[in-house]
Order: C-alpha cells, then sequence, then structure tokens
C-alpha cells in the first residue's frame, strides 16, 4: 500500500495533448502517479478492491492494463473519458449546471468571484481566486477562520517566487511527487498582492498543483495555452485551497457530505462520481534549519511505514486530544494514519473509529495490546480502553510528554537514554497536574521528569489557552504587578477582577506549559489578546521576531532555580516594560532558547547521555527550534528533532506505541515471544 501521488510528468503531456485519447481527462494517471491510499478499501491491491470497481475498462485501457511493457500495467486507477469517472457542476441548490466542460464553466466562477467546492483526492476544498479580496473574505467568514492562514496554490515554483523567497531545497519540496503545502518565507509583495492570507505571520503556505483536475483548472484559467511550455512559466494567478472542514469537523469527502456542511459556503460544487474511501487532508510542512519537518503529515505521506529499533506484538495506539492519529505496529514497523484531527467534533470520533477498523484490515493485523494517555477524559482513551475490553486485550496508558520523546527516539531508532525537552501546550503529568514545559531523561519504558518550567496560573481554566491576556494577567499577578491587569486590558471583561480571582486561586490550575509563556509573552506585549485559532499568539510573536531579526539574549531573563526548574517570569517582566514589540518578540525568542540550552548544558553534566530529543509543539517554532539546535550542537550534543511526523500532538500515537511494545516483555498479560506477529 503507498501513499497518493501528484500526476507525472509523462500523464501531464499526455493530457494537454489534443491528440492523445486521454486529453483534458481529469483522472488520468498511471503506476507513477495518481490515488492508492484513498481508494483502497482493503488489500491486496487489486481493481476489484478500490472504488474504482464499478468503472469497467474500455477495450484499449484493458489492453495497457494487461501488457507489461506499458506504463499502465496493472494501473488499477486506469480509465479514459469513455470509461472513467466523469465531472459534475452543481450550483449552490445543488441544481445540476449545463456545461459542456465542467471545468471551464468552474473557472468562469471562480474569474467571477465565486467560491467553488471541488472534490479532490482525499476529500473537497474550497477554491477561489486568491487575488480577490471579496470571496477570500467571505470564505474567511463563512469558514469562521478568522485570522487563520490559508494554503495558495500557484502553477509552479516560478510562480511562487511573487510570493515567497526560498532556498533550491525548498523548491524541491513543492516539487516532490508527495505535493505537500510548504511554509515559505512570504516576499515583501506578498501581504499587498494576497490579502488576508496569513495575517501577522512571516510565512505562507504554498502548494503546487497535483491533481489532473488542478492542472486542468491552471489550463483554464490561463487561457488554455498551447503545448506545454506554460508549465514552467512564472505567472501571478493564485487560488486559495482550504480544505473543507467547517467548524474543525472532518474533511467533507463526497457529495451528500458537501450538501449538508458546505451549503453557504460555496456558490457551486465541482465533484465527481470516483468515490473517496478514506479522507486525507494536505500535508504540511517547512524548513527547518536543515532538514524538512512536518507540521501535518497526511496525503502523500501516509500510510508509509516507520522502521522500528525493535520488535513485538502488534499494538494499536490512540494518540491524543489534539492533531489525533492513530499507530499500528507490525513487527519492527509503525504505521501512523493520516492526520486525523481534534477530537472535540462527533465527525472526527467517527473517522478515528474508521481509521483503526481500516488500518488493522489493509496491515492484515490484530493488536495484541493498547496503548492510550493518561487523561482519562480523552476520547482516545475511551475508545482505547472500550477497544481493550471488546476484544480481551491488556492496556498501557503513556504520559504525554513521555509519549513525545519516545516518538522522536523511535523515528531516529536510537534505544539509549536521551535528555528530552518536551515543550507544549498542555498534557497530564504523572503527578496529576498540567505539564508543558518538561525536562526529562528517557530511557525505554522508564521516564524521570528532572526539572519543568515555573508554574503560571490558568486563570479560567480551560480559557487561559484561548485569551492570552488571561496568561499576561497570571505573569504580573506573579511578579507582584496585578493592579495593572485592569489598567492594561480594559476592554476584556473580567479584568477588574483578575487579581482578585488570582489571589483567591479561584478557578485557576497551575501549569509548566511553554505554550502558555508564549501566551503571556503575547498578551504582554499586546500582540494578542484573544485568539482566533490555536497557537495564533506564538505564530504572531514568531512573525514579529523573524522580521525583527536576530538580538542577544537577555543575560537576566531566567533563573535556574535549584538546577532543576526554570524560571523565565524574569524575561517576561521585561517585556511587561517592553515598548517595542518586535524587539520584544525577538528577544523572548533568543532569550528562550539561551536558557533553554544552559538548562539542558546543567542536566547533562549529571547526565549519562549526549542525546537531546526536542519534542513537543513549540518546537514548530522554527525561531526557537534552530536557535536552541545551534546552541545545544554548540556545546557538542546530538539533537534529536522531527523528522518524519511532526514534532505536535501528531507524533503522540508512535510514542504511545513504542513505549508499550517496550513494556509488553513485562507484562503479565503479554507473555508473547519477541517478534511474534
Amino acid at each position: 500500500m503507498v501513499p497518493d501521488m501528484a500526476i507525472c510528468p509523462d500523464c501531464l503531456k499526455e493530457m494537454l495533448d489534443p491528440a492523445d485519447r486521454r486529453y483534458r481527462h481529469a483522472f488520468i494517471n498511471c503506476i507513477h502517479c495518481g490515488p492508492r491510499y484513498t481508494l483502497t478499501a482493503r488489500l491486496p491491491y487489486d481493481r476489484a478492491n478500490t472504488s474504482m470497481a464499478k468503472f469497467v475498462q474500455c477495450p484499449a485501457c484493458q489492453s495497457e492494463y494487461d501488457l507489461p511493457t506499458t506504463r499502465r500495467f496493472h494501473a488499477q486507477p486506469n480509465a479514459c473519458p469513455a470509461c472513467g469517472p466523469r465531472l459534475s457542476l452543481f450550483d449552490a441548490q445543488w441544481q445540476p449546471v449545463a456545461a459542456d466542460d465542467p471545468v471551464a464553466a468552474t473557472a468562469t466562477r471562480i474569474q467571477a468571484g465565486q467560491v467553488v467546492a471541488v472534490k479532490g483526492l482525499g476529500g473537497f476544498h474550497l477554491v477561489c481566486d486568491a487575488l480577490n479580496a471579496t470571496p477570500v473574505a467571505r470564505l474567511r467568514g463563512g469558514k469562521q477562520r478568522e485570522g487563520k492562514p490559508f494554503a495558495v496554490m500557484v502553477l509552479n515554483a516560478a510562480s511562487a517566487r511573487h510570493y515567497a523567497h526560498f532556498h533550491a531545497q525548498e523548491a524541491a519540496l513543492l516539487e516532490s511527487a508527495e505535493r505537500p503545502i510548504v511554509l515559505l518565507h512570504q516576499s515583501h509583495a506578498c501581504e499587498t498582492a494576497l490579502p488576508g492570507m496569513a495575517p501577522g505571520l512571516s510565512s505562507i503556505g504554498l502548494m503546487l498543483p497535483y491533481t489532473p483536475l488542478h492542472y486542468l483548472l491552471f489550463h483554464e484559467l490561463l487561457g488554455r495555452p498551447a503545448g506545454t511550455d506554460w508549465l514552467q512559466q512564472a505567472t501571478p494567478l493564485a487560488l486559495v485551497m482550504t480544505s473543507a472542514n467547517p467548524g474543525g469537523e472532518p474533511l467533507v469527502k463526497d457529495d451528500t457530505e458537501a450538501r449538508a456542511s458546505l451549503s453557504g459556503l460555496a456558490d457551486a460544487f465541482l465533484t465527481h462520481d470516483r468515490d473517496i474511501l478514506h479522507r486525507c487532508d494536505d500535508s504540511v510542512m517547512t524548513w527547518q534549519g536543515h532538514a524538512a519537518a512536518f507540521v501535518r503529515r497526511a496525503r502523500g505521506y501516509t500510510p508509509r511505514r516507520i522502521k522500528l529499533p525493535f520488535t513485538g506484538p502488534s499494538v494499536l495506539a490512540c494518540g491524543a486530544w489534539l492533531k489525533n492519529t492513530v499507530c499500528l505496529t507490525r513487527g519492527d514497523e509503525a504505521f501512523v494514519s493520516q492526520h486525523i484531527g481534534d477530537l472535540d467534533h462527533a465527525g472526527t470520533r467517527q473517522m478515528l473509529d474508521e481509521t483503526v477498523a481500516y488500518l488493522c484490515d489493509i496491515l492484515g493485523v490484530q493488536p495484541q495490546a493498547v496503548a492510550h494517555d493518561l487523561h482519562p477524559d480523552f476520547y482516545s482513551t475511551q475508545f482505547a480502553q472500550n477497544y481493550a475490553v471488546q476484544h480481551g486485550l491488556p492496556t498501557f496508558a503513556v504520559q504525554h510528554h513521555h509519549a513525545h520523546i519516545a516518538a522522536i527516539c523511535a523515528e531516529h531508532r536510537i534505544t539509549e537514554p536521551v535528555l528530552g525537552l518536551a515543550l507544549d501546550g498542555v498534557g497530564l503529568g504523572s503527578d496529576g497536574s498540567a505539564w508543558g514545559g518538561e525536562l526529562l531523561r528517557v530511557a525505554g519504558v522508564q521516564c524521570e521528569r528532572l526539572g519543568h518550567l515555573t508554574p503560571l496560573n490558568l486563570p479560567g481554566g480551560d480559557r487561559a489557552a484561548r485569551e492570552p491576556w488571561r496568561m499576561a494577567a497570571a505573569a504580573l499577578f506573579e511578579m507582584h504587578r496585578g493592579d495593572e491587569i485592569a489598567q492594561r486590558f480594559p476592554q476584556q471583561t473580567g479584568a477588574a477582577m483578575m487579581a482578585n480571582l488570582l489571589q483567591r486561586q479561584l478557578n485557576c490550575v497551575a501549569t509548566t506549559s511553554m505554550g502558555r509563556y508564549f501566551d503571556a509573552a503575547a498578551g504582554l506585549l499586546g500582540v494578542s489578546e484573544l485568539q482566533g485559532y490555536e497557537g495564533q499568539a506564538a505564530m504572531l510573536l514568531e512573525g514579529l521576531a523573524e522580521r525583527h531579526g536576530p538580538v542577544a539574549a537577555l543575560a537576566t531573563g531566567y533563573v535556574l532555580d535549584s538546577d532543576t526548574n526554570l524560571n523565565f517570569l524574569p524575561l517576561l517582566a521585561y517585556l511587561a516594560d517592553c515598548k517595542d514589540v518586535a524587539y520584544g518578540a525577538a528577544l523572548f525568542h533568543a532569550t528562550l532558547a539561551q536558557g533553554l540550552a544552559d538548562w539542558v548544558q546543567r542536566a547533562v553534566v549529571r547526565s549519562d547521555t549526549l542525546h537531546v530529543a526536542l519534542g513537543g509543539g513549540c518546537f514548530l517554532n522554527n525561531l526557537l527550534t534552530q536557535a536552541l539546535t545551534h546552541h545545544l550542537t554548540a556545546q557538542g550534543l546530538n539533537v534529536l528533532t522531527a523528522q518524519q511526523l511532526p514534532p505536535n500532538d501528531g507524533a503522540i500515537s508512535l510514542g504511545q506505541a513504542s513505549i508499550a511494545l517496550l513494556q509488553i516483555p513485562q507484562s503479565p498479560a503479554l507473555a508473547t515471544s519477541e517478534g511474534d506477529n
């Protein structure tokens, strides 16, 4: 089983050749390209086991399919305009649009400023002209995506340079057969040319066409140029290509769901009759230092295996609450699912259920143990426990940050002890408190908490993670400046009573979360008081810091308390009085990196390892990750970062699975020999 791949050059050339029988065929593919994972129901990978089973090949296609010397020998999705899937266009009321060419009619609507829902490989996209502010604003409001960046599709790397600066390796990533969205540094002209694509951020998510239909849309929008030279020519044409998953629900994958979920968002629907069996969102990647890194791993990469440094019975790991994935092991292989998403919604929970069943079926294994997070209220935990009961399996509860570091070790095939910096938003600690800024020593199943960030209160509980002003208020209170809260945040309901709430410790649990330190800094600098989406405050801070440029760390900005805990309150105190917001953002990043490096170095002196693993969502921050890596490598340490999975909770399932595998030999419930199953 292989991932879906972008259309290959040979198929693209055929599709644009008026003399070819597949001219302008929106479903052209061969053994080198096209859908795989998203249309396969079960193994073996034969046409009868895919959503192409209902399309009987015409004699010409069957001949190609049967002939070993052709590119379509046993290409299971093989078809042509005479025997393959067909496009259909519907208006906003789902009435058929009479059009000889649905692609041409769709292009006309996009040029007129409409939003069109387009069915792709793994689900629907919402598409509009990125250069037209009107549909962009309407789309942003309809998706309830205030301030959140949109992905933009451009024709080629030359066109991408209209909007971003990037080096050769990033261009190669853009052009790869996997075709991820790549986060690139915005050019100076980008914000003017592409209004509202990535407000306040230093990067923009760009992608290239990867399906025949995408290229047909560009061909039409550019006036149907002859030949193929136009494919390499730069053009400012840009399309918003955002996932059709309103309100955080799973990606819409069929017409019934589109009609129910996208009405009111889309002015038209360009769909087809090749069923998508498995939702699979676009992968998102960035470049960190000298290597590509995942932000979201899905289309183009799922279900590629990750080789483990050990083997054992099959383990099902059910991941975390946010950015959920599941992982199934088979011997010394781990198969991590596509991005499933946050488990707030019934639809996402159903997707988790379906994905587990599909992975078990397609890999031909039955789990012999189940792993999950420590948090008892996570749906993923409850699913794991119910699954274990139904199948008579043992369960293994794995602490969240232990799993973060274990995932890094697993993908790097490291079995010796490591120091782990786990920096994220939150995870239930082994002591029952809210962790998120942890220095750990991890040796397989053993995890020792060496230290943590100085705790901050979370005034209002979970609301504090969505409202950075609350974390700024908590920091001010710790600085004995609680009397400033009301005057600093006069627009915020409750600000006048916040000092009293903190004094009385009402609804104020403590957390060691690094994510909340980012929120506090953003609130104190006036960058963000309320977040429109998860991580917005941190991303805005990073954008400001990148625009400002490097600065020296604030030497007095942190204190190592008792050699175990790291206190950044002095840095926050400085930021509370800083008038230069961009400088303050840059200083925050520089001081974090220096303080964390010093913290790790002190632990190394007392440790038995030179390996340092960096895990958790905070390491999606390129500035922090690169600066910290630079400091640590300068100290002679071997820095391990996420490469095959994102550093965030998308990797938790792999960490859970690897820890469970190591625990199985010690489990009386599974006294099975290594390598069984």
